[in-house]
């Protein structure tokens, strides 16, 4: 391939948005259509290169599905057709959430729109399970595997030790035990490559590597220099106009640390972000955190954008708090909260932009090896326990909204359960099940005022 891709630029473009708004299912969808598209429609690159670009993605904290749309669309345009491809995969999801948080906030509190997610939030109980089930069933292959899980889970349920310390004594643990036991901390082989024999690609196995994706010490340091720069501008900006205490600076921050957690997909960094934005910070609610999920869930692109929701909310609740209530419907308050949503935004993808357009030259040239898989599959096993944690979290909040002093909510109960059965033993999509769910508690709504 020379460095003129064959691909027109202005087809990639198109693609790259269209995938914006139809990436729903969460990474295993949103992967599976790029190779259905990419790799068996178009044949604009060939099976085994993407599986390549996929495990370096899934090596990587952050979002793999969107890190992988951008290394592809850097491998085939460049640095330009690699941000393109990483904005246009998460925009599109950032505008409809910043309008459904926007919805949430302002008329959460209507009857329906309560009822609606008195359904929803069994669900989201369900769902949590499900991707628990999902990762445990590729990871927990041995008794150690098991037992890292169930470490995990105990210490952040029962002990509450920091999400950042749990994950770094699971790494330790997977490096030590990769070299003392390697075959118990080898990786799951998920991806393997397909039967199928295509056609050639325009990126085809053989085909030589582009001079912009050769490794260069200049060309590395100038990346690095750049994300350094794209961090430290805005947020000097905001300790320069709001101050370092306020809410906008601080979520530029943790945010960031999160973007630098999330090994083992959204789920495993959502005790994290509970953690943070509910408990330490209080700039939302655990109800609206659970809420905030099942939007997150409707909506196309990365699971992470609920992050977008955590700001909206982080911010329209500031704004409230400074004016008292005085301007609840008016532009200050719709101002500050789209305002959080892109500053949560921005410092949680910045770092995907980073690992890729940085780390592609490396990858292009080199394999991965176990002194990098076996601390990642420990990782993973203790996500496990992690999002178990999380689970437990909302159902607690769930089915005992008043406490354990209260009768349990059977009527949840038994939505989670129905949920549980639809999504793991009947395949239902997520999308279906949230949709019933919410249809549920708005008939039941209506049923309760007698409509």
């Amino acid at each position: 391939m020379n460095d003129n891709c064959r691909i027109p630029f202005a087809q990639a473009l198109r693609f790259w948005l269209k995938l914006g708004f139809i990436s729903f299912g969460g990474p295993a969808g949103q992967i599976a259509i790029m190779h259905r598209e990419l790799v068996e429609r178009r044949r604009w690159i060939s099976e085994r290169r993407f599986l390549h670009a996929l495990n370096y993605c899934m090596l990587l904290p952050g979002p793999e599905a969107q890190q992988l749309a951008t290394y592809l669309g850097w491998l085939m345009h460049r640095s330009a057709g690699g941000v393109a491809a990483g904005l246009l995969f998460v925009l599109p999801a950032l505008l409809i959430l910043i309008a459904l948080s926007w919805l949430y906030m302002a008329w959460g509190q209507h009857p329906l729109v309560a009822g609606m997610f008195y359904g929803i939030k069994p669900a989201v109980c369900a769902i949590v399970l499900q991707a628990a089930w999902r990762i445990g069933g590729r990871t927990l292959h041995n008794r150690w595997m098991w037992a890292l899980a169930v470490a995990a889970f105990l210490a952040l349920a029962a002990a509450q030790l920091p999400f950042p310390l749990i994950l770094g004594v699971a790494a330790v643990l997977g490096w030590l035990g990769g070299r003392w036991r390697p075959a118990l901390f080898r990786g799951a082989e998920s991806h393997r490559a397909a039967s199928v024999v295509h056609a050639p690609a325009l990126i085809d196995d053989d085909t030589p590597t582009p001079a912009h994706a050769r490794f260069r010490w200049r060309r590395l340091v100038g990346v690095l220099l750049a994300g350094a720069l794209l961090w430290i501008m805005p947020m000097a900006l905001l300790v320069a106009l709001a101050g370092p205490q306020h809410v906008l600076t601080q979520s530029a921050g943790f945010f960031t640390r999160a973007a630098l957690l999330t090994f083992g997909g959204a789920y495993a960094v959502l005790p994290y972000v509970y953690q943070g934005a509910v408990l330490h910070y209080g700039w939302l609610s655990a109800t609206q955190m659970i809420d905030g999920l099942a939007l997150g869930e409707t909506t196309p692109g990365p699971l992470i954008m609920v992050v977008a929701f955590v700001g909206f909310a982080a911010g329209w609740n500031e704004a409230l708090t400074q004016a008292s209530g005085a301007f609840l419907s008016g532009p200050a308050v719709i101002f500050m909260a789209i305002a959080g949503a892109c500053v949560a935004t921005w410092f949680t993808f910045l770092p995907s932009f980073v690992f890729i357009l940085a780390g592609g030259p490396l990858v292009e040239s080199t394999r991965n090896t176990p002194a990098f898989t076996a601390p990642l599959t420990a990782i993973t096993a203790a996500v496990v326990g992690v999002i178990l944690s999380l689970a437990l979290f909302f159902a607690w909040h769930v089915f005992w909204p008043a406490g354990f002093a209260a009768p349990p909510d059977f009527i949840a109960m038994a939505l989670a359960l129905l949920a549980g059965l639809a999504l793991m033993r009947w395949r239902v999509s997520v999308i279906a099940v949230i949709a019933a769910c919410a249809g549920s508690g708005l008939l039941l709504s209506l049923l309760a005022r007698g409509v």
